[in-house]
């Protein structure tokens, strides 16, 4: 049992992760494994989000401190949040596929900055390409048009040494 000035320390603690996380990902994980949930916060972790259980009238405390206007109580099961400070779709991506693995595991709600977003809007920022992968499609997509040109201007020019190879052997 916690007590009053450890809920408040909590609840400011996880208001301020709020403030600041770029996407925060609510889950159902009634009935999902331990030693899943363990590994799936090993993986978050990795990804620098970080997960926590509260309780539904702490994490609505921790919300409406935040700034975030949001009725956690609507939330069906047990409801976990992930907070994401660095990658928008980090979080979302790494339960989405934890989710598919197990359906015990729920994706419930999120936040994208402090805009409530749905299921099918997380799940559909889940299957997103990372940043990286958008960023190197992009360089590919840049790159394309000066390779080809590239590749056009070597061919005049490598047409015009073979001409003037064949006219150097046929005066020979």
């Amino acid at each position: 049992m916690q007590t009053k000035l450890q809920k408040k320390s909590l609840i400011k603690d996880w208001s301020e992760k709020i403030k600041t996380a770029k996407a925060v990902v609510f889950a159902d994980f009634k009935g999902f494994p331990v030693k899943e949930m363990m590994a799936l916060r090993k993986e978050l972790r990795k990804a620098g989000v970080e997960m926590k259980v509260l309780k539904k009238t702490l994490m609505r405390l921790a919300l409406k401190e935040a700034g975030v206007e949001m009725d956690v109580r609507k939330m069906e099961g047990q409801i976990s949040l992930a907070v994401s400070p660095k990658d928008e779709i980090a979080a979302a991506k790494i339960i989405f596929q934890a989710a598919k693995a197990n359906e015990n595991l729920k994706i419930t709600g999120g936040l994208l900055g402090r805009k409530e977003m749905s299921v099918p809007e997380i799940n559909a920022m889940a299957i997103l390409p990372s940043k990286e992968e958008l960023l190197a499609k992009l360089t590919g997509s840049l790159n394309a048009p000066l390779s080809g040109l590239v590749n056009v201007l070597a061919g005049n020019l490598r047409g015009l040494v073979q001409t003037l190879r064949a006219i150097g052997e046929g005066k020979n």
